[in-house]
Formats: C-alpha cells, sequence, structure tokens
C-alpha cells in the first residue's frame, strides 16, 4: 500500500497549538508596549504646548485666548494631536486664574481611562 506524502491532522494540530502558545505570549506584551508609547507621546504633546504656553505668555503677557492662537501665532506648526483619542480636538483647555489675561493657562488630556501608573489621563 502506498502513503502519499502529506501531513496528518495531528501534525497540523501540533504546530497550530504551538503557533497559539506564542501568540500568547506575545500579544499582551504588544498591547502593553503600544499603550506604553502613546503614553509617552503624550507626554511630550503636553510638554511642547506648556511650553508653547508659556513662551506666549512671556511675549505677549497673557495667555492666548483659544489653542489654535498658537499655531496662527506661529509658537506652535500645528496642535498635536491626542495619542490616547487620537483627535486634536479633545484637548480641554483650563482658564487661568481671575485677574489674569487670556483663556487657555494650560492643557489637559481628554480620553477617559487611566495610565499603567493608574492615574487618570484627564489630570496629566
Amino acid at each position: 500500500m502506498k502513503y502519499k506524502a502529506g501531513f496528518t491532522l495531528i501534525e497540523l494540530i501540533v504546530v497550530m497549538v504551538i503557533v497559539a502558545l506564542l501568540a500568547s505570549i506575545v500579544a499582551p506584551k504588544y498591547i502593553r508596549n503600544s499603550e506604553r508609547a502613546k503614553e509617552t507621546v503624550l507626554k511630550e504633546n503636553l510638554f511642547v504646548m506648556r511650553d508653547a504656553l508659556q513662551k506666549y505668555y512671556g511675549d505677549k503677557n497673557e495667555y492666548p485666548a483659544e489653542l489654535t492662537d498658537l499655531v496662527t501665532k506661529k509658537y506652535l506648526r500645528k496642535i498635536p494631536i491626542d495619542p490616547m483619542t487620537e483627535n486634536d480636538k479633545t484637548w480641554k483647555v483650563i482658564s487661568p486664574e481671575a485677574g489674569i489675561k487670556g483663556n487657555v493657562y494650560d492643557v489637559r488630556s481628554g480620553a477617559t481611562g487611566n495610565a499603567a501608573d493608574g492615574t487618570p489621563y484627564s489630570e496629566w
């Protein structure tokens, strides 16, 4: 009796189990690393916008009326995207104390949820 060349069902199942096992090990690390990368980008974007706000205040002795004023006055090339919401329109604007001119004293992320360290993104 001649046998045809090929894989048996057992061999295919063993290979699929090995692939599934490797995927279950790698997937959580990939997801965790991508979230950590987004958090790093968020921190950098907040730093850049806050730096631009301070330079604007230093030059004009008032804070901008809107976040887009940083772009129109050439303090930023464009409003950065919030990596957590993937949108540049979700930034929360914090107004200055009474008696200080302007409307944009600080910015925070409009994202819901918590960072890896447990702090809410909206408090960064």
